[in-house]
């Protein structure tokens, strides 16, 4: 048994992925690595190219785009180490080793989500730990920070005040570098495949802290993620599918009880945030 798999997710991906499966082999450091291409019926080659170049890499290929949720989902199944690592087809891990990042987690039994340091590709801090927003602040970061990102909202939700250079506790962290224990995945079970494309990450972790484990932010491993390169081919489909997901999650975890009734205004803002987003996406903005 390894002591870590990989799961990447590939659509797509291009030269992307290559340098992706390059950054964990070189990135393990004394871990054993089992590595695992979860392929979404892409058209460009890449993943035949990432298996010839990397023999031991096992390609499991889906017969449709089957989305971000159900092909994790697959790869965790096909794999057995008792950790297992996500990570993005367009992220490069830049720095630290997987071997450090497991002695955070044997560290920290409690933990059974660690999200990792997150760059752009100029350097910026992507925020890829981040709170769960109450409604109302959820909202205005929805519409406000489409035109005005710096608003206090968009602030607080992304935690923008915090540099990163510290571990601490946070409400959820990206998929796009995420590592998972798998004792904590057999209690709370996997990934929601009724989510196509995002969001999954923010329920799994919403679910893993309801069971009384901690969903853990550690600069111990520093990725570089180009966000968007699966799908920007589909601006306007990624737009609504990412308002689906976030209104999967409020009717799933915050509109129950007496607030179901708020559901239809919550889709209607939804769809409606996501036309807006889509016409700017198209015009470039």
């Amino acid at each position: 048994m390894a002591d870590l798999a990989a799961v990447v997710v590939n659509y797509n991906a291009g030269e992307h992925l290559l340098r992706c499966i390059s950054s964990l082999h070189a990135s393990a450091g004394d871990a054993s690595l089992d590595v695992v291409i979860v392929d979404n019926a892409s058209r460009d080659g890449s993943a035949a190219a990432a298996v010839a170049a990397y023999p031991s890499v096992r390609l499991l290929e889906n017969p449709v785009n089957r989305g971000f949720a159900a092909a994790a989902n697959r790869g965790i199944r096909e794999t057995d180490a008792p950790h297992v690592l996500l990570l993005n087809p367009d992220a490069e891990i830049t720095g630290g080793t997987l071997a450090s990042l497991l002695k955070v987690v044997a560290d920290r039994p409690g933990a059974g989500v660690v999200g990792v340091l997150v760059l752009n590709s100029d350097g910026s801090l992507q925020p890829s730990a981040r709170r769960v927003p109450g409604i109302g602040e959820g909202l205005a970061h929805a519409f406000l920070g489409q035109v005005r990102p710096d608003n206090r909202f968009t602030r607080a939700y992304t935690m923008a005040d915090w540099d990163r250079r510290s571990e601490r506790e946070v409400d959820w962290v990206s998929g796009s570098a995420m590592l998972l224990r798998r004792k904590a995945l057999e209690q709370v079970g996997l990934f929601d495949e009724g989510y196509f494309m995002y969001v999954e990450d923010v329920d799994l972790c919403t679910r893993m802290r309801a069971a009384g484990w901690t969903v853990l932010f550690s600069p111990e491993l520093e990725a570089v993620h180009q966000i968007g390169v699966s799908s920007a081919s589909a601006p306007r489909r990624m737009a609504h599918e990412h308002s689906k997901s976030i209104y999967r999650y409020f009717a799933k975890h915050v509109a129950t009880g007496p607030r179901v009734a708020l559901r239809p205004l919550a889709r209607a803002a939804l769809w409606g945030r996501a036309t807006m987003v889509a016409r700017r996406r198209i015009r470039g903005g």
